[in-house]
Parts: structure tokens; sequence; C-alpha cells
């Protein structure tokens, strides 16, 4: 039934690396890895304040009073993560935003998700402002070539 929907193994991996490469298409023209850093920036925040962890018979609750700003905080980055996805415009109000979070995830969620989400948001919020969307085949020649390269007209414009 596997090999009648795909057909035979061959269009499998032809689908398979034209799957791979649409992805890394999609990725290429977003702030991916900003929205990752901060996706795992939400998770511990919102995970640890409503675990109650065992280490061997020593039993580890971290619930606190502020266990509804740990769940506003870490559901806003979850978001903040999937609108870097999806809307590449408010990259950097994004990524201001993730970074006000993660520090203040620091005195209100257990040390910032034990310190992993304040991590991961500080580096996903700077990489979401840092990212530059990609420009069009202008600029597809490398900078060291563009440099070397005469003007039109053979006028040298270099340091004078």
């Amino acid at each position: 039934m596997f090999f009648e929907r795909f057909g035979r193994r061959r269009n499998l991996r032809v689908a398979a690396t034209d799957a791979r490469r649409g992805f890394r298409t999609w990725r290429d023209a977003r702030p991916f890895w900003a929205g990752l850093f901060t996706f795992a920036a939400g998770l511990p925040i919102l995970y640890f304040p409503y675990a109650h962890l065992n280490f061997g018979a020593i039993p580890l609750a971290l619930s606190t009073s502020a266990g509804a700003g740990s769940l506003i905080i870490g559901v806003l980055l979850v978001t903040l993560a999937i609108s870097l996805w999806f809307h590449q415009q408010v990259r950097v109000f994004a990524g201001i935003t993730v970074i006000l979070l993660a520090l203040i995830s620091f005195p209100v969620a257990n040390f910032g998700g034990l310190l992993i989400g304040l991590v991961s948001g500080l580096i996903g919020g700077s990489l979401a402002c840092a990212w530059i969307p990609p420009t069009g085949a202008a600029d597809s020649q490398p900078a060291a070539n563009r440099a070397s390269t005469p003007s039109p007209a053979g006028e040298d414009h270099g340091g004078k």
C-alpha cells in the first residue's frame, strides 16, 4: 500500500529531495533560527512551573504563585516564534519583545525556565533583530568580486 501510493522507491527519493529543497528555500526566506530559539525559550518557561519532577527520592516542585506570569510569558514567546516564521515584517518588534520577555522571565518564571528559557530567548531575540531579508539576484555576486570589478566607464573612484 505504501509503494502504491508513492510509486517506486526512486520517486520517493525524488519527492524527499524536493521536500528538503523546498523547506530549505522556505527557511532561507525568513528568520527561521530566531523563531526556533524563541520557541525553545517558551517551552521551559511554560513547563517548569507546572511540572513535578522527581530526582530519585527527592521531589522537586517548582510551582509558585507566579504560575500565571509564566503561562503568559511562555505563550507570548511561542506566539512570537510563530509570527517570526510567518510574518517576517515584524521581526524587529518581535525580537525586542522576545528579549524583554526573556529578561522579565528571570524573576517571574523560576529564573527564566531554569536559565534555559532566558538564554534561548536572548539568543532568539538577538537573531530576530539582526536578521536581514534576502535581496534579489543583484547581490548574487560576492562582495570581493564587486569591489574588484571596474566601473562601466573605466573610472577609478577608489580613494579620492
